[in-house]
C-alpha cells in the first residue's frame, strides 16, 4: 500500500537509527578509489571504500541501531506502469560485482545489519523503516543520494551528507540535511518533492517528464499553485502552464505513482535486531585477508579498547562464505 510520507510522528530524540543505501555507497566507493588489489590480484577498492565510509558514519553519528539496505530487484508496480524503468542502466562492472558479496558479508561483522526484500528497491524499504522508527519515537538518519528519499525528511528524519557543497567549512566533515536544507536545494518542502518529480521525471531512473519543465520551473509552479493536485485541477492556471499540463496529464499521473514510496512493506528484520554489535575477531580476519594493514591495526586497537576477551586468530583464508542467503545478510 502506498501512503503519503507527510504523516508526522514526533521523535523522542533518545535513540537514533542509521539507514544506509547500500548500492549507492557500493558504486560510490568503487569509483572513488580505482585499481586497488591485494597480493592475490583480487580487486578490493570498493571493499576498502565501503568499510571506511561505513565506519566514518558510525563515528560521526554514533547511532544506537544501524542497517545497510540493499536493492533486490524492481517492484512489479513500477515495471507495469513503465516497462522501460531503469532499463537504460549499464551492467555492474565485473570488478565491482566480485566485491559486492564480500562487502555484504563484512557489513554484519562491523556490527551493522544488512537487509533486503526480494523484488523491492532499497528506497522503499528504507522509507518503511523510517516510518517504523518514527512510530517508535526514534530519530532517523538516512545515508543516501536518492532524490526520492528526500520526501521523507521532516523533524527527526535527516539525510547524512559528506558532500563539500553541503558541508561547507568547519562542520566536522559531515552535515545532516533537514527540512531547511532540503527546501533550500529544491525550492519546496520535502513533502512536495514527489510533486516536483512527477512533473520533471527522473533521467537517472529513465522516467520521462513534462517536456521543457525542469526542477526550478516545477518548484515555481508548485509554490505558485500550492500543490500538484491544484495544478491538475486546472483552475486559475496560466494558459501556457495549463497547455503543458493537459498535454502531459497521463504522464504526470503515472509519474506520481512511480515516485511514490512504499511505506508499509513487511520488514525483513525488526529494528530491535539492528542494535550495533561488532564481531571483532571475524572482522579483523576479513580485513587481514584483504590486506588492509592500517585499517586492521585501527580495528585491533578498537577491539582491545572494548576489552575483547575472545582470542583472535588470523588464518590466511578467504573471507568466510555464508552457507545461505539468510546468513549472508
Amino acid at each position: 500500500m502506498i501512503n503519503s510520507p507527510r504523516e508526522s510522528v514526533q521523535p523522542s530524540g533518545s535513540r537514533r537509527i542509521l539507514l544506509v543505501d547500500g548500492h549507492y555507497y557500493l558504486y560510490r566507493s568503487f569509483f572513488a578509489i580505482r585499481s586497488l588489489t591485494n597480493s592475490k590480484g583480487e580487486p578490493i577498492n570498493a571493499i576498502y571504500g565501503f568499510v571506511k565510509a561505513l565506519r566514518r558514519m558510525l563515528s560521526d553519528l554514533k547511532p544506537d541501531y544501524a542497517a545497510v539496505v540493499w536493492d533486490a530487484g524492481l517492484p512489479e508496480r513500477r515495471t507495469q506502469l513503465q516497462p522501460e524503468y531503469k532499463q537504460h542502466r549499464d551492467e555492474m562492472p565485473d570488478d565491482l560485482e566480485v566485491q559486492q558479496e564480500p562487502i555484504q558479508r563484512i557489513v554484519p561483522l562491523l556490527g551493522v545489519a544488512s537487509v533486503f526484500l526480494e523484488n523491492h528497491e532499497a528506497d522503499d524499504l528504507i522509507a518503511s523503516y523510517v516510518m517504523e522508527a518514527r512510530r517508535s519515537g526514534m530519530e532517523c538518519v538516512v545515508a543516501t543520494n536518492d532524490k526520492d528519499i528526500l520526501q521523507m525528511v521532516r523533524d527527526g528524519v535527516s539525510i547524512y551528507s559528506t558532500a563539500k557543497t553541503d558541508v561547507g567549512e568547519g562542520n566536522g566533515g559531515f552535515k545532516l540535511l533537514g527540512v531547511p536544507e532540503v527546501k533550500a536545494k529544491w525550492g519546496v518542502d520535502p513533502g512536495l518533492i514527489a510533486d516536483v518529480l512527477a512533473l520533471t521525471g527522473d533521467s537517472a531512473d529513465n522516467i520521462a517528464g513534462v517536456p521543457g519543465v525542469g526542477a526550478k520551473t516545477a518548484a515555481k509552479w508548485i509554490n505558485e499553485y500550492e500543490s500538484l493536485d491544484h495544478i491538475l485541477e486546472g483552475k486559475d492556471l496560466d494558459p501556457k502552464v495549463g497547455e503543458k499540463i493537459e498535454a502531459s496529464r497521463a504522464l504526470i499521473l503515472q509519474n506520481r505513482e512511480m515516485v511514490a514510496l512504499d511505506l508499509d512493506l513487511p520488514l525483513p528484520l525488526p529494528i530491535s535486531g539492528m542494535k550495533l554489535c561488532p564481531r571483532y575477531p571475524e572482522l579483523i580476519e576479513a580485513l587481514r585477508y584483504c590486506e588492509f594493514r592500517s585499517l586492521t591495526t585501527e580495528v585491533e586497537r578498537e577491539a582491545s579498547a572494548t576489552q575483547l576477551k575472545s582470542p583472535i586468530s588470523y588464518p590466511s583464508s578467504p573471507i568466510p562464505h555464508a552457507s545461505a542467503q539468510a546468513e549472508l545478510f
